[in-house]
């Protein structure tokens, strides 16, 4: 894998649903999270696993870098392990993953389950940190960067313990 850049959006509508090719139910966990944004994850889909391991783009490494921007390597592992080592995490969560035919990257639409039922984001991969995108109208304010609404941090504290002032304060 190696750099990362994704943009990540609220989603307002169900009018992505006319775009999807294809679908998947993932449950993750985390088997750290460090303070620096180090975050090492299984995840599987039930047919498959994998171990990924997420980490923030250094300032020597990177002067450029960008909240958008980070180092991902992912392996994959068989299910049974994945299985296994997700049983030992003390931060899960489980959503239906969604790819949709759009241009301009890797476009999904996360819908999360659980303790996070109810919130739904939207994800863009891109090549580039300049690549311009056409935004459907679907999509929702930009909440790239908002560290509060990574998936590690959404096992810690899940959609269902936010405010409601908070859930409006994205909208803004």
């Amino acid at each position: 894998m190696g750099l990362e850049i994704e943009r990540r959006f609220l989603v307002r509508t169900t009018a992505w649903q006319d775009q999807v090719r294809a679908s998947m139910r993932l449950s993750q966990g985390y088997i750290s999270i460090s303070p620096h944004g180090v975050t090492t994850r299984v995840r599987h889909d039930h047919n498959q696993g994998w171990l990924t391991l997420k980490a923030p783009i250094g300032a020597r490494a990177a002067p450029a870098a960008t909240p958008i921007q980070r180092w991902e390597f992912e392996y994959a592992i068989p299910l049974g392990d994945a299985q296994r080592l997700l049983e030992h995490c003390p931060h899960q969560l489980s959503k239906e993953r969604y790819m949709l035919n759009l241009t301009g990257g890797d476009w999904l639409v996360d819908c999360f389950a659980g303790a996070n039922d109810g919130l739904v984001l939207a994800e863009v991969e891109v090549e580039r940190t300049d690549a311009s995108l056409e935004l459907p109208p679907w999509l929702g304010p930009e909440v790239s960067g908002d560290g509060r609404l990574s998936n590690a941090a959404l096992t810690r504290r899940p959609w269902c313990q936010w405010r409601e002032e908070e859930k409006r304060a994205l909208w803004r």
